[in-house]
């Protein structure tokens, strides 16, 4: 095009670069074409003078940096008429070539009197990732607005502009804007090919679109009350939906309004105080308004400045204030037990955190040297936070766009750093495996950002772009979650039952996403799945695709994900879409691809015996790799961590299996879950010893040995204490953290108070007691055992009370001491105030809440599998019985109501029967074997062990004892090397018998 058309289409353009930088006008000219709204830009480079940023008193102006622009030429310009019953409304149209393959065009529609302008875009490419990156400009203003009408899948950049997809249909992206504000008279916008990331601009600026102008008539007709209704709820909703009415609207009190603030009717005007700041010709103004009231709802307000009123999209800008009452946090404590420097800084940056998972991620990977350098219980903290996000107790995103690909670079930083802390610190190991089962793999680019090409290749080549697919695909964009794992899945099921759309809410609700969850993103999903049965095999092929993609960056425990990360793949892309290639891990061993092939084959059989070994052989090759140097070290972690995981799955799948078993056979599933939980702690001599015993039961069991039942209790009895133990170490490391950083965090209070039976239970160590608790009741009818299993062995002296269920009573407050029996225990039940103990002829496991609630609270809790006795106890009713439980029995009379009265006295008093003590002489020897054991030389407990020879069968080991008789540690106190020792002592005792219990630490 030459100079000379581009002049005489100067003055009207719609096409105007923003100026963004101070330059002369380089040609003048006057159009005689006055209603042209296209105009080429090249001489449109006009003089501005920078506005003042400096706000004084109420007055606010703006300014913005300027960026250079050059020329660029249309090739084709055309006027065509659109609707043929009113010539007058016209569309103009632009064209313009991005690059060889790339063309632009726009098109605006006329507006007629009273409607709104349309201004259409089309680009030919054969990009899928177009997005329009624009804003709006008012009257007399630089800055972008940010128009409340706006296209299907538009979301905001920054606060700062908007950003809308194209809509592909073969090789053309088009896209409609409407605008209906009068105040505004341009658009500007540039096009952002996502999938390349890459700019289209015009000459290095912005494309400009100056909106052609229509004088409004008031039309002379009658509008029926409900349109005008209508047509108020939707100026209403594109205002921002104001939760106010004029009529709410009331002039705040004096006692309210900040110094110097002026009272107009219903208003106030306040100025802003200026603070000056390191660059002088910046200034910051702010002022601070306190309202204690809690009647105040909201404050509408406007900023004026130098006469012009600065609004909000043409309304009013608005403080919500939140009504609903502050959550009471409760005293977090002292932090004993915890890294609380740690806690206390993770609690500080949690509003941060909550941003996104990038930035959680990161945080936590900053945090990891600290962590490292507290120890166990500073890794302890960093395991509570994260499983405190992993169980949604925290918020995963919050007014914040993050790529997918961001996301997976900070998981994959976070997870290198625990890599080599494994590799570092042994004896940290068990907690890093917690700690990364609850974070995803990540990975760096290509991994992450296929989660944003892929949805878009499932849209084109399944035809479903509008609906939940648009809503969901903005939502994986912007913040892709571990819930995205889920809502794949649902719409997988969904897809399966024939588009059976309570199938699709099972999903999600069995997962732990309700409607609310999914309305809360801040790209929220309104609509349901609706597709069409042509879609039906495509979809589920691409989305079965798309899940392995999901899960290899949110969930690094999955096994086929873990699989194929250790095995190596190679993903092709389409078009826009970016390949991916996972080389194998180094050094795995022979034949293990094909053992991992055969567990995948078979990890949905009914019949899980074969499979479980599968995954017990897949284990035991990999643990040399675990303790050795590789820099694939966290997928080899990842794919044991989903072994041992899929072996609980697969037990509790094959509970069924055992209903009618045989004693050997569940002591063989005994056997297999009890070596995977030795695969999967740190500490694991005790539980070795039990996996030797159950084999030996086996044998036992196999030969017919007359004593296997007895030998076979008692390695399961020995089981249950290790499992007991095991519980109460986790309690111990983890609980303290949880409790302080989730009152810190102001987590739901049952979360906490459960979360380390939580921990356990989602293990195998709950799985192996659920089997333990199948083998029992056989073993005890096999060798003629006793009818009780006690849990909890506290004496207690209460009223019983019988009930069906503890369930129905778990809310209940008793006033007096109670003895409950229960008929149903299911483990989940909280004990009730005032119950001292709970009997009952169910057998939850020893890992349950209530048996380690029982524990914790010193409640006496026992089963019974002698309905006869159960039986007896429930006829005494609303009487008063005495337990007294020892390691396998309860002893329990009935006592006098009085007798319960005499009983609390005594304890108030401290009265007990007098004991007549005996100082034992020393014998003269510092050492004897237990062939020596006498009353006069040891304790009782050693001579037991003496009275145990030859009394037990030959299987049952005694150990080899020896003791040191009464009197040694006097004999060697007094001896003269000691002298210093005994007189510092001696010191210490007189002390302590004076009243200064302070001492007993020292001593």
């Amino acid at each position: 095009m030459s100079n000379a058309i581009g002049n005489y289409l100067l003055h009207q353009s719609f096409f105007t670069p923003r100026v963004l930088e101070h330059q002369s006008r380089s040609n003048t000219s006057t159009s005689v074409w006055g209603n042209t709204f296209l105009q080429p830009q090249a001489n449109l480079l006009t003089h501005r003078a920078p506005t003042s940023t400096e706000f004084r008193g109420r007055r606010l102006t703006l300014q913005k940096n300027k960026l250079q622009m050059g020329k660029m030429h249309t090739i084709l310009r055309s006027t065509k008429a659109v609707l043929a019953a009113d010539p007058s409304s016209t569309q103009q149209m632009e064209k313009f070539r991005l690059d060889e393959k790339v063309e632009l065009q726009i098109a605006v529609g006329l507006p007629t009197s009273g409607s709104a302008s349309v201004v259409n875009i089309q680009v030919t490419s054969n990009s899928d990732g177009l997005l329009l990156h624009w804003g709006a400009i008012k009257k007399q203003q630089d800055k972008w607005s940010l128009p409340q009408c706006r296209p299907v899948g538009t979301m905001e950049y920054k606060n700062k502009a908007l950003r809308s997809p194209f809509v592909k249909s073969g090789a053309n992206a088009a896209l409609s804007i409407e605008i209906d504000d009068p105040a505004i008279e341009a658009l500007e916008f540039l096009i952002y090919d996502e999938a390349q990331n890459k700019w289209y601009k015009y000459n290095g600026g912005n494309f400009r679109v100056n909106l052609p102008k229509t004088e409004l008539t008031t039309p002379k007709i009658s509008v029926p009350e409900d349109l005008v209704q209508v047509q108020a709820y939707l100026r209403w909703e594109r205002k921002g939906k104001q939760m106010y009415t004029p009529e709410q609207e009331k002039a705040p009190p004096s006692t309210m309004m900040p110094p110097d603030s002026v009272s107009i009717d219903k208003a106030a005007e306040t100025n802003f105080t200026t603070t000056s700041v390191n660059n002088p010709p910046y200034k910051i103004q702010s002022l601070e308004i306190a309202v204690e009231d809690e009647n105040y709802v909201g404050m509408p307000f406007v900023l004026l400045s130098g006469g012009n009123w600065i609004k909000n999209s043409s309304t009013d800008f608005y403080v919500e204030f939140k009504t609903s009452p502050a959550k009471v946090q409760k005293d977090a404590g002292d932090g004993k037990g915890t890294s609380k420097f740690l806690l206390e800084k993770i609690a500080d940056l949690e509003s941060e955190a909550q941003k996104s998972f990038m930035h959680r991620f990161n945080i936590a990977a900053d945090l990891m040297d600290e962590a490292t350098s507290a120890g166990e219980v500073g890794l302890a903290g960093i395991l509570v936070w994260m499983r405190f996000m992993a169980t949604r107790q925290l918020i995963w995103n919050k007014n914040y766009n993050v790529k997918p690909r961001e996301i997976s670079k900070a998981q994959d930083r976070l997870t290198d750093l625990l890599q080599n802390v494994y590799k570092s610190f042994p004896q940290y190991r068990e907690v890093i495996r917690m700690i990364m089962s609850t974070v995803g793999r990540g990975g760096e680019g290509d991994v992450g950002q296929r989660i944003r090409d892929e949805i878009l290749v499932i849209q084109r080549n399944n035809d479903c772009k509008g609906g939940l697919m648009e809503e969901w695909h903005q939502k994986l964009h912007n913040n892709t979650s571990p819930d995205d794992v889920v809502i794949c899945q649902a719409l997988m099921d969904y897809i399966k039952s024939d588009f059976d759309i309570s199938v699709y809410w099972k999903t999600l609700n069995d997962n732990g996403i309700t409607k609310e969850r999914l309305l809360s993103y801040d790209r929220a999903i309104h609509s349901e799945p609706n597709f069409r049965p042509d879609q039906k095999d495509g979809l589920l092929r691409d989305l079965g695709h798309y899940m392995r993609t999901l899960k290899a960056v949110h969930s690094g425990a999955d096994l086929e994900s873990a699989i194929a990360n250790c095995l190596g793949y190679k993903d092709e892309g389409q078009g826009f879409m970016v390949g991916v290639q996972i080389n194998p891990v180094q050094g795995l061993p022979g034949g293990f691809p094909e053992l991992l092939l055969f567990v995948v084959n078979h990890i949905e059989d009914r019949n899980v015996e074969a499979l479980l070994e599968g995954l017990l052989e897949a284990r035991q090759e990999l643990r040399p790799l675990l303790s050795q140097s590789n820099d694939r070290l966290k997928d080899i972690l990842f794919l044991d961590i989903a072994l041992d995981s899929a072996v609980r799955t697969a037990v509790e799948r094959g509970y069924q299996e055992l209903n009618n078993a045989s004693p050997e056979k569940i002591m063989y599933f005994i056997s297999l879950v009890a070596e995977n939980l030795t695969l999967s702690v740190g500490d694991n001599e005790d539980l070795l010893y039990c996996l030797k015993g159950w084999n030996l039961a086996r044998s036992m069991c196999k030969s017919s040995d007359e004593h296997w039942a007895l030998f076979a209790k008692s390695v399961l009895d020995r089981t249950r204490l290790s499992l007991a133990n095991k519980a109460e170490a986790y309690h111990q490391l983890l609980q303290p953290s949880a409790e302080y950083l989730g009152t810190l965090l102001a987590v739901d209070q049952g979360a906490v108070d459960i979360f380390t039976e939580e921990i356990i239970r989602a293990g195998s160590a709950a799985s192996l007691s659920s089997l333990l608790n199948r083998l029992d009741p056989i073993l005890r009818k096999t060798a003629n055992l006793g009818s009780w299993q006690v849990i909890s062995p506290v004496e207690a002296v209460g009223y019983v009370v019988v009930v069906d269920q503890l369930l129905s009573v778990q809310n209940k407050s008793y006033s007096r001491p109670t003895i409950l029996v229960a008929k149903s225990v299911k483990g989940e039940e909280e004990i009730p105030d005032g119950a001292v103990a709970v009997l009952t002829p169910d057998m939850p496991d020893v890992l349950s809440h209530v048996s380690v609630r029982a524990r914790n609270s010193k409640v006496c809790f026992a089963t019974c599998s002698d309905p006869n006795i159960l039986a007896d106890i429930e006829a005494h009713e609303g009487k008063l019985l005495h337990l007294k439980p020892t390691s396998a029995d309860v002893v329990y009379s009935e006592m006098k109501n009085y007798e319960l009265v005499t009983s609390a006295d005594s304890n108030e008093a401290s009265s007990a029967p007098s004991l007549s003590l005996e100082r034992k002489q020393f014998s003269g020897r510092y050492a004897i074997a237990s062939e020596e054991f006498t009353d006069e030389l040891v304790g009782a407990k050693s001579r037991n062990i003496a009275h145990l020879k030859g009394k037990v069968p030959s299987w049952v080991n005694i150990p080899t004892s020896v003791a040191l008789p009464f009197g040694t540690f006097e004999a060697v106190l007094s001896d003269k090397s000691n002298q210093v020792v005994a007189e510092k002592l001696l010191v210490l005792k007189r002390r302590l018998y004076e009243g200064d219990f302070s001492l007993l630490g020292e001593i």
